[in-house]
């Protein structure tokens, strides 16, 4: 190596002058600073996810119990009841009448009694027979039925319609569900306190508890009733919301408002060690 670039040259350069520096030597001291520092580097990313582990699972720790809660309350939907339409009747194929007994519609002329080629039907045979062009032998023919009229009805001239007098018993399957006015996900998840399983020291659980209430046809709430029951405070918190909730759209069938059953699953988890 000159002498005027010894100031300049790297070390190495400087140790490995004249020598051969295809050998391992040469390489691994030349990149021995990135490896250093590509080890420190990992050695304080996985001291730092160690450290923010611990501290995230502490924080999840229920003093003095040993529960945790999940951060919400999980809301679930019942699944929809599908109406099956049934199959319609096949029309009944209309009985096929006998034919009606008619008798020949004959001109009257005055001619000598031995020229008459076709007498005319007695009065006694067009009592039980209609007039036709052919003479056709059948049934006799009924005639036109009396109608009685409105004033041979109950003595008056009207007929008058009775009233019929609406069900008030809650619809259960309907086409379109009572519907709360408003973001019902949201209102739950504000007013629900997730915590009163662990303060009533449930065990660690999954628990789906549904609530029954019905939505009358002004949208106002009523008969909150819990179809499940397993404690520690879960089914009357979550009556206790639904009752706070005031107005609701109601369920339609059939192109009105109803008064129907509705129902919601609220799902509490406690979660151990």
């Amino acid at each position: 190596m000159q002498t005027n670039n010894i100031l300049s040259a790297k070390l190495i350069d400087i140790v490995f002058d004249g020598r051969n520096k295809a050998y391992g030597a040469y390489e691994l001291r030349n990149s021995y600073e990135k490896r250093i520092g590509r080890a420190l580097l990992i050695t304080v990313l996985i001291a730092g996810l160690a450290v923010g582990g611990t501290a995230l699972a502490n924080s999840f720790k229920k003093n003095g119990n040993g529960y945790k809660m999940g951060p919400e309350v999980t809301l679930e939907s019942l699944p929809e009841k599908k109406i099956e339409k049934l199959p319609e009747p096949e029309p009944e194929k209309p009985k096929e009448q006998e034919p009606v007994k008619t008798e020949k519609f004959v001109d009257l002329k005055i001619v000598d009694k031995e020229e008459i080629e076709s007498p005319p039907p007695s009065q006694i045979d067009l009592e039980t027979a209609k007039i036709d062009d052919t003479k056709r032998i059948g049934i006799e023919d009924p005639g036109t039925p009396d109608v009685p009229g409105p004033e041979s009805i109950g003595g008056g001239t009207k007929i008058i319609d009775a009233p019929v007098k609406e069900s008030d018993d809650p619809v259960s399957i309907v086409e379109i569900d009572a519907k709360f006015t408003g973001n019902w996900r949201v209102f739950l998840e504000r007013n629900l306190n997730p915590d009163v399983p662990v303060e009533n020291e449930a065990p660690a659980g999954r628990y789906s508890v549904v609530i029954r209430f019905v939505v009358d046809k002004q949208g106002v709430v009523s008969d909150i009733t819990a179809l499940t029951n397993h404690g520690y405070g879960m089914e009357a918190e979550a009556i206790r919301v639904i009752k706070k909730s005031v107005k609701w759209e109601p369920a339609f069938q059939n192109g009105q408002h109803v008064k129907a059953y509705r129902k919601q699953v609220i799902v509490f988890e406690v979660m151990g060690e």
